[in-house]
């Protein structure tokens, strides 16, 4: 049996040796420079715990567009403004596909996810119902107040640490205020509960999802290894998978009994929304509750990490924490709340956010495209089927377009037309093109909203021992860009 074990695998790394020595021929193909991979395994040592730092530093040697191989995978990495805009612009429509990761296929995530869809039929349906019935000014506008709460309760829970003198976990508390703030304005309940059974069920599948779909699999890297599942990523995810839908459809089921039950119910969140227009635009249960994960997928630890970072840098520059306090009571008021409309008129504030986006995008490499078709750029060739990295990480902290790049200035941004909207390729967190995060709009309101009620209603002050010099500012890469020691601090009354 022993034997028969080590032929196997004799076999097995005989056939990856020659797939790899026959990748290594690049022919006439140009394809663009860079490091030498190593057989079989690519240029994967190279990437280390933080592969967005590691590419960044590789592209100082290469060029802002490079090749390598990530185990048997052809990728191309971008790392400038200008061949962002020539990816996410010029040939959107060519590299607009997703390169599938293999966690995602469970439980057909890869079928029915917006994120993950191929620029089908399919996909373009959801993206219009996202632009046009969901996350349009009017849509925010209506559903704002079941947000509002959410922020009222997230000060209150604050108060109760101040009064206590207690420490709070910053990362936790925002994930939880995002999980709240996108199943109020989903559902109109709370998903973050800790009173709740059910509550507290799915905020840790949640959770679970995000540590699971962060971490390293080897089936990305050898595609011809994904039917072994050999780390169990898959197995893992779809348990997830499986177990968040059914939460999310029994509340699709209980707003339908309600519906039969006492007629037409007004509660102004997406599900209304989207049961109101189900008939005319032909989408049905199932297309709600993958619409539904994606929205907690994509918008709940990405907010809870911008957040984090954005305190964790005011911290850090006592002045800018100074300078935003300053305006938020000059414009707002002492003891008013801020509203959503009220974001417009709080320029530094804006500036707070861009600034840390652009120092810690959530996504430091965009979800991975995919090449259709060759595509010429800049004079190589990016073939069909690679995968294509933009390295929004490196693009924010480029010195050739952004004076002192590492340094935390959010006035650079006063004065500057430059936003997040994916029409300025130096600063595009949320990405750009057909492919932008279609929850781009709901995700402004909720940092800003969440940002600017912490820093208006507290002061906060480092855990003992702990100083700005001496602050962990430490980046940890997974799902997110998070940061390697969650930043405690303590509320103190203004």
């Amino acid at each position: 049996m022993q034997s028969l074990i080590s032929c196997i695998l004799w076999l097995l790394f005989t056939w990856v040796w020659v797939k790899a020595l026959k990748s290594f021929s690049r022919g006439s193909i140009k394809l663009p420079p860079g490091p030498t991979p190593w057989p079989i395994i690519g240029n994967l040592p190279q990437l280390g715990h933080k592969p967005h730092k590691s590419l960044a530093d590789l592209a100082k040697v290469h060029g802002p567009i490079m090749s390598l191989k990530i185990g048997q995978v052809t990728t191309v990495v971008i790392s400038s403004a200008s061949m962002a805009k020539q990816v996410l612009q010029d040939h959107d429509a060519a590299l607009c596909n997703r390169n599938v990761p293999d966690s995602v296929s469970s439980h057909q995530k890869g079928e029915y996810g917006i994120p993950w869809l191929p620029a089908s039929t399919q996909w373009k349906k959801l993206r219009k119902i996202c632009n046009l019935h969901i996350f349009t000014s009017q849509k925010l506008d209506a559903n704002q107040d079941l947000r509002r709460k959410k922020i009222q309760q997230l000060v209150a829970f604050v108060q109760e640490s101040c009064h206590a003198g207690e420490a709070i976990d910053i990362g936790q508390a925002a994930f939880d205020t995002a999980v709240n703030l996108l199943s109020n304005t989903i559902f109109s309940v709370d998903l973050a509960d800790p009173n709740s059974a059910s509550a507290r069920e799915f905020k840790n599948l949640m959770w679970g999802l995000m540590v699971e779909s962060g971490k390293p699999n080897v089936s990305d890297f050898f595609p011809m290894l994904r039917k072994l599942d050999i780390q169990g990523v898959r197995r893992r995810l779809s348990r997830h998978h499986i177990k968040i839908l059914e939460v999310l459809d029994r509340f699709i089921y209980q707003r339908l009994k309600q519906r039969k039950e006492h007629g037409f119910v007004i509660s102004k969140d997406m599900l209304d929304t989207l049961l109101n227009i189900s008939e005319s635009e032909k989408i049905d249960r199932n297309d709600f509750k993958h619409l539904f994960l994606d929205l907690f997928a994509a918008g709940a630890e990405t907010t809870s990490s911008t957040l984090e970072w954005a305190l964790t840098e005011l911290l850090h520059s006592p002045e800018a924490l100074s300078k935003a306090r300053s305006e938020l009571e000059k414009q707002i008021g002492n003891g008013n709340p801020i509203e959503e409309s009220d974001i417009a008129r709080l320029p530094y504030l804006q500036a707070v956010v861009k600034e840390t986006l652009r120092l810690h995008p959530a996504v430091p490499l965009l979800i991975p495209r995919k090449a259709s078709v060759d595509v010429q750029i800049s004079g190589f060739i990016v073939p069909k089927g690679a995968q294509v990295l933009v390295n929004a990480w490196a693009i924010g902290r480029d010195a050739s377009t952004w004076e002192n790049p590492y340094s935390f200035k959010p006035e650079r941004f006063l004065g500057l037309d430059v936003d997040v909207k994916g029409r300025n390729f130096e600063l595009i967190p949320f990405g750009a093109g057909r492919r932008i995060c279609p929850g781009l709009p709901l995700a402004i309101r909720m940092l800003h909203l969440m940002l600017g009620s912490l820093i208006k209603s507290f002061d906060w002050k480092l855990e003992s021992k702990v100083t700005t010099e001496n602050m962990d500012m430490e980046e940890k890469f997974g799902i997110t860009l998070q940061k390697a020691q969650p930043l405690r601090v303590v509320p103190v009354a203004i």
